[in-house]
C-alpha cells in the first residue's frame, strides 16, 4: 500500500511538469516512462539489481543511464528518474507509470476497458461495441478485447473501476445460490 502511495505522488509531480510544459511533452513524458517500465518489466534482472541494498546509488544510476542512452528521453524525465535513484525508489517506476497514463487518461477524458468473451468477435462487432459504449460512456474509450472459454457465453465488461458480468458462468453461479437458499 504505502509503494502505491509513493507512485501516485511522483507520478502526479511528474504530470505536473509535464502539463506545465505542454500537451506535447505531457504525452512524451508518458511515452517515455511507458518505454522505461516496459524494460524494467520484461527484465527481472533490472528489478533485482534496483532492489539491491548492496549495490550503491551511483552503480544503479550508472546502469539507469545506460538504459536511458538507449532510447530518446527528455531531460525532464532523466532528471526525474535520476530522483528516483537517490531516493531509492527505482522499483516504483512500473507503478508510476501506470498511475501517470491513469493521469493522462482522465486529463484526456479517455476511459480505458476491456471486454472478454467466450468466442472472438468479428472485427466488425467488436467496432460496432466499443462505438455503442462510447456513445452511452460520452467518453472516448479504448478497449481491449479478449477471450476466455471459462465464461461459457456472454459478456465480462471491465471499464475503469467497475465490471459487468453479464456471462453465462455468473448465470449459473447465481441460480446456484438462488437453489442453495431455497428460493
Amino acid at each position: 500500500m504505502t509503494g502505491n502511495i509513493i507512485a501516485r505522488r511522483y507520478a502526479r509531480a511528474l504530470f505536473s511538469l509535464g502539463k506545465k510544459a505542454g500537451s506535447k511533452e505531457l504525452n512524451a513524458y508518458g511515452k517515455e516512462l511507458d518505454a522505461l517500465a516496459g524494460v524494467i518489466k520484461s527484465t527481472p534482472e533490472l528489478g533485482k539489481i534496483f532492489r539491491n541494498p548492496i549495490i550503491s546509488v551511483e552503480e544503479k544510476k550508472a546502469v539507469l543511464a545506460s538504459l536511458l542512452d538507449k532510447g530518446e528521453v527528455s531531460v525532464i524525465v532523466r532528471n526525474f528518474c535520476n530522483l528516483l535513484a537517490d531516493k531509492d525508489r527505482l522499483t516504483a517506476i512500473p507503478e508510476i507509470q501506470a498511475f501517470y497514463n491513469v493521469l493522462l487518461d482522465a486529463d484526456q477524458g479517455v476511459v480505458r476497458g476491456e471486454l472478454i468473451t467466450a468466442i472472438k468477435l468479428p472485427k466488425a462487432k467488436c467496432d460496432k461495441v466499443k462505438s455503442q459504449l462510447e456513445k452511452q460512456a460520452g467518453q472516448k474509450l479504448f478497449l481491449s478485447f479478449s477471450t476466455d472459454k471459462s465464461i461459457l457465453g456472454g459478456v465480462v465488461l471491465k471499464v475503469g473501476d467497475k465490471v459487468l458480468d453479464a456471462s453465462l458462468r455468473a448465470q449459473l453461479g447465481i441460480l446456484k445460490e438462488n437453489i442453495k437458499r431455497g428460493e
